[in-house]
């Protein structure tokens, strides 16, 4: 797409007119985001026919930053604005834009990600979930697993097969499934923390429209490469910054990234909370245990260089490119921070580290911490998918040896039930 070259004070001052021209603190929510979408200053980097104005992915920041200051909001948040739409925009055709990225914008379309399986683990292309065409229609059946917001959705990024003579991964097609259909059944799933924050899918004979294919069939994996990347900079996991509830259209935005983000409230500890290493060596009267000082300094090491790698990756989304490898060095460090930042943490509680409850020590936070932070690595491609990513693209090794990458998929031996 080009560009329209823009200067920030230019953007910044036409934006600000339109603001204080529009914003009307007491209106739905809907109705003010249906403006936004209708002006073009929703996302303003997004093309000028796709409800953007065609600018620089810079004007995204300032606009996000001039609705904060008149104490207006903007984008909703989770999988629809974070990985649906930027797939959709790269992948999607003219027809589908129009129709699905506008409900992204408003929020009255909710999404979920469909990617993982649980007989495939981190291959992903060896997924079994089918998808067989019937006339203007898709029938899927199979089953999804670690599948956030699913039991609320509108809208499913699903990947499922639909060649089964094909390569594994040329037999994969990606499509936009309606949630809230009888062949679609959503199950929680309970994780040993105590949350329940992922849900396990099972489709039996779902429907899909052939119009909601996104990309070509077969094309699918070059489509899920994509969501991908936005997945591992975590575009789904970014809480925007909010102003007073001063009116209803706030009051409504709070309450519902409220909803969103209660989904991860153990998201921190997941990270390893390297932010409470120190408090909790002064909670335990540590902080002059020589093994603690060294524990807390390599936290705080790996926590800066993590600082650093973010905003390198920022600098460059600001120069409008793409995420690329940088997503799974991040994705990588961040792994590598929350195991060191759990080790301090087991190193500093020491027996008591197991304890839960509001009894135990710092309120169970530690026990919670030790239970978490083994997600991270697994979340959004496993260490060892970043550290071939990482190889390949970054270091330009030679790629793994795949046995079962030319052959069909339905001669590849799988630990499923065949269902070709």
């Amino acid at each position: 797409m080009e560009r329209i070259e823009r200067s920030d004070g230019s953007v910044r001052s036409e934006v600000r007119a339109w603001v204080a021209a529009n914003w009307d603190s007491e209106r739905a929510l809907v109705e003010w985001r249906t403006l936004l979408a209708d002006s073009g200053w929703a996302v303003p980097s997004w093309p000028v026919d796709c409800y953007g104005r065609g600018l620089g992915t810079a004007a995204d920041v300032t606009v996000s930053e001039e609705l904060t200051h008149a104490g207006a909001v903007g984008l909703p948040v989770g999988v629809g604005t974070g990985l649906a739409a930027p797939t959709i925009l790269t992948h999607g055709s003219d027809e589908l834009k129009q129709r699905l990225l506008r409900r992204i914008v408003t929020g009255e379309d909710m999404w979920c990600q469909l990617f993982s399986e649980p007989g495939s683990g981190s291959d992903l292309a060896g997924l079994t979930t089918r998808a067989d065409r019937d006339g203007d229609e898709w029938v899927v059946s199979g089953q999804k697993v670690w599948n956030t917001s699913a039991h609320h959705a509108e809208l499913g990024l699903l990947l499922a097969r639909t060649n089964w003579d094909e390569p594994k991964h040329k037999g994969i097609t990606c499509f936009a499934v309606p949630m809230q259909q009888s062949g679609v059944e959503v199950r929680p799933l309970r994780q040993m923390n105590g949350h329940a924050s992922f849900n396990e899918v099972f489709f039996d004979e779902a429907r899909v429209p052939a119009a909601n294919v996104i990309g070509a069939p077969g094309d699918g994996w070059g489509v899920a490469v994509t969501t991908l990347m936005y997945e591992r900079r975590g575009a789904a996991l970014m809480r925007p910054r909010f102003p007073e509830p001063t009116g209803r259209t706030v009051r409504e935005a709070i309450a519902e990234a409220d909803e969103y983000f209660a989904t991860y409230s153990w998201y921190p500890q997941r990270a390893g909370r390297a932010d409470f290493v120190v408090e909790a060596a002064r909670a335990a009267g540590r902080m002059q245990d020589a093994i603690v000082r060294q524990r807390i300094a390599a936290v705080h090491t790996l926590q800066r260089v993590n600082q650093w790698t973010a905003a390198r990756a920022n600098a460059s989304r600001a120069l409008g490119r793409a995420p690329g490898p940088e997503g799974s060095l991040a994705k990588l460090a961040a792994s590598n921070l929350a195991r060191a930042a759990s080790a301090a943490h087991a190193e500093i509680a020491k027996t008591e580290a197991l304890l839960t409850g509001t009894e135990s020590f710092l309120d169970g936070v530690v026990a919670e911490v030790l239970v978490s932070v083994p997600a991270v690595s697994i979340a959004g491609g496993t260490d060892e998918i970043q550290r071939n990513i990482i190889g390949e693209r970054v270091l330009g090794l030679p790629k793994e040896p795949q046995v079962d990458r030319d052959i069909a998929f339905r001669d590849i031996p799988r630990n499923v039930r065949d269902e070709s």
